[in-house]
């Protein structure tokens, strides 16, 4: 059962939209914790460790599942001191059905960027180089009995980028049910594109019927070009008061200067292509014609 000494928030969103800044930001203020490591994959993976990918049906959230996710989040509030947990997996973008499942009262961020400009900073996490601290800080909330199958798939993972042409991880970011059909068909730039598209369009189409006061909507763009007004919002929804002073410290280190930053590494020529991929999702979202 949920515990009734705090709730739980999730931010929604594809790779490279903001989520680790919002997360941050919204984290600033008392009362309001989070994770001590990036993303908690791991953790929301136990007991469906096997299945392929990241797209879990609410079917998937079986007792013993919800049991287990319900008691290591009610655990680890009550070791932060968290009145509000936050939690921001990437992944979780694609499971909002199993999310809702297993946690029926928790409350969702929603938030979207520009598909072709979170592209241009994902294929840079595809081809990063190893990063030990990153990945010892994730050690650290993987159930002990996964971890065979984890270390596993991350030395695959590390010796496939040896031998890759494109110099890339064999996976990275949130894992779609076709991705080794996607991954055998397209390019980098078009996997990231593809990664983008299915994460928001899963994540619209679930969050469109939890209830309204379930779910707040954020627009990265919105919020980086005006922090204090977009945060506001965002606290209102959550329950957390805040006055001007606090707002304009919490936002201090949020900037617009990342706008655009994707596309123009990608070039024109790319950018036309991938808007021809994603199209329809871009324009759902307006970003095809306000690019």
């Amino acid at each position: 059962m949920p515990s009734t000494d705090h709730y739980n928030v999730f931010i929604i969103g594809a790779p490279r939209s903001g989520t680790n800044m919002l997360r941050d930001v919204v984290t600033s203020f008392n009362g309001v914790e989070t994770w001590p490591c990036d993303e908690i994959n791991y953790i929301i993976r136990h007991g469906n460790v096997r299945h392929p990918s990241d797209e879990f049906s609410e079917q998937q959230a079986t007792t013993l599942v919800k049991s287990y996710l319900n008691t290591t989040f009610d655990k680890y509030a009550k070791e932060f001191g968290a009145n509000i947990l936050v939690e921001k997996t990437c992944a979780n973008s694609l499971r909002v059905p199993f999310l809702h499942a297993v946690f029926p009262d928790a409350k969702y961020i929603f938030i979207v960027r520009d598909g072709v400009d979170a592209t241009g900073s994902a294929k840079l996490r595809w081809t990063a180089k190893l990063d030990l601290a990153y990945i010892l800080e994730k050690v650290r909330f993987v159930p002990k009995i996964d971890l065979p199958y984890y270390g596993l798939r991350y030395f695959w993972a590390r010796l496939h980028r040896f031998f890759s042409k494109e110099k890339r991880l064999a996976f990275w970011g949130p894992a779609l049910d076709n991705m080794q059909a996607i991954l055998a068909k397209h390019t980098l730039n078009e996997v990231c594109a593809i990664q983008w598209q299915q994460c928001v369009e899963k994540s619209d189409a679930a969050l469109n019927h939890l209830p309204k006061d379930q779910v707040c909507r954020v627009q990265y763009e919105a919020f980086v070009r005006d922090p204090k007004t977009e945060l506001a919002r965002v606290l209102q929804f959550m329950g957390v008061e805040s006055t001007s002073e606090q707002l304009e410290r919490a936002v201090a280190g949020v900037s617009a200067k990342s706008l655009g930053k994707g596309r123009k590494s990608l070039g024109k020529e790319e950018v036309a292509h991938l808007e021809g991929l994603v199209g329809k999702t871009l324009s759902k979202f307006g970003y095809l014609n306000n690019a």
